[in-house]
C-alpha cells in the first residue's frame, strides 16, 4: 500500500466508526458536567476531528485553503447524509442543530489547522519526530 493510500486510513476508519455508531439506537453520551448540550459538543468535536483527518491527507494538505475547503465540505456532506440516515434508525431523529454543530466543527478545525501553528504542530508532532530521527541516522 502506498503512502498516499495509507493516509486515507484514519479518515476512512473514522467515517466507518461514525456511520456504525450513528446507526445504533439510543447511544448514551457521557456526563461531563456542562450545562449546554453534550450531544452538540460531541458532534462539533467529532466532525472537527474528521475534517482534520481528511485535511491531513497529502493530496489535500498540499492544496492550502482549497484542500481545507474540500476537507470541510466532505465532513459537512457526510454529516448531512448521516443525519438523514438516522431517520431510518429506531430511537434516533434528524436534528438540524446536529448538522450545524458538525459543520461548525469541521470548518473551525480546518481553519485552525491552516492558521494555528500550535494545533497543526501538535497533530504533526510524531511525523516531525520520526523525520528528525531519520535525518540523524544519515
Amino acid at each position: 500500500m502506498t503512502a498516499e493510500r495509507r493516509a486515507w486510513l484514519w479518515p476512512i476508519l473514522l467515517l466507518v466508526t461514525i456511520f456504525t455508531l450513528s446507526g445504533t439506537s439510543n447511544i448514551a453520551t457521557p456526563d461531563i458536567g456542562l450545562q449546554f448540550s453534550k450531544d452538540k459538543v460531541a458532534h462539533f468535536l467529532v466532525f472537527g476531528l474528521l475534517a482534520t483527518a481528511i485535511l491531513r491527507v497529502p493530496v489535500l494538505k498540499k492544496r492550502g485553503w482549497r484542500g481545507a475547503l474540500i476537507a470541510a465540505s466532505i465532513a459537512i456532506a457526510f454529516g448531512g447524509f448521516d443525519e438523514l440516515r438516522q431517520s431510518f434508525t429506531p430511537g434516533r431523529s434528524v436534528e438540524l442543530a446536529d448538522w450545524i454543530a458538525d459543520s461548525l466543527g469541521a470548518l473551525l478545525a480546518c481553519a485552525l489547522y491552516r492558521f494555528d501553528s500550535p494545533y497543526r504542530q501538535a497533530l504533526e508532532w510524531r511525523v516531525r519526530r520520526e523525520k528528525k530521527k531519520d535525518e540523524s541516522l544519515l
